[in-house]
């Protein structure tokens, strides 16, 4: 039987989160289940659907972030960031320009090593607010941290095209 673990907070040993997915998994490895009824496989094959499902869910900041404040019940709907600060905004508009402007491997890493400090601080204020339950804020944050995913994203693609 799948032990539960109702720890819901947002900060988490991902290394700890890595070795109880290989334990669970392992466990319900479809050959351990070869023998068994056809109703037990498939239950295997649902648990283990699951259980990657959520180590997806949990191993990122930004969806572990959505996934905290539905836990909450702060819905979150498409197209809600258009009222993010106008500052922020212009931030987010020059650093995609700079990013879409370079031309040299270094200058994409600068800008990768840039968004991801940015990222690790908004996952730092991300895991102070849910912790004081000022989801107002989680949600503000969370609109930030998919804009800056979203950048990291693009840099990856540029280090990986080499410019």
């Amino acid at each position: 039987m799948i032990r539960q673990i109702h720890e819901h907070t947002f900060s988490l040993d991902t290394q700890r989160l890595q070795k109880r997915y290989v334990e669970l998994q392992r466990s319900l490895h479809p050959d351990n289940f070869s023998q068994k009824s056809s109703k037990e496989q498939e239950y295997s094959e649902e648990q283990s659907a699951l259980v990657n499902n959520a180590y997806r869910t949990l191993q990122k900041p930004l969806s572990r972030a959505v996934y905290m404040l539905e836990l909450r019940g702060v819905l979150l709907e498409e197209g809600t960031d258009a009222a993010a600060d106008p500052a922020f905004l212009l931030e987010v508009l020059e650093i995609n320009e700079s990013l879409a402007e370079t031309r040299s491997q270094d200058e994409v890493s600068t800008i990768g090593r840039s968004v991801r400090e940015k990222l690790k601080d908004l996952t730092e204020r991300m895991n102070s607010s849910l912790n004081k339950g000022d989801l107002l804020t989680a949600k503000e944050l969370l609109a930030q941290m998919k804009y800056f995913t979203n950048i990291e994203e693009k840099v990856k693609d540029r280090i990986t095209e080499g410019c």
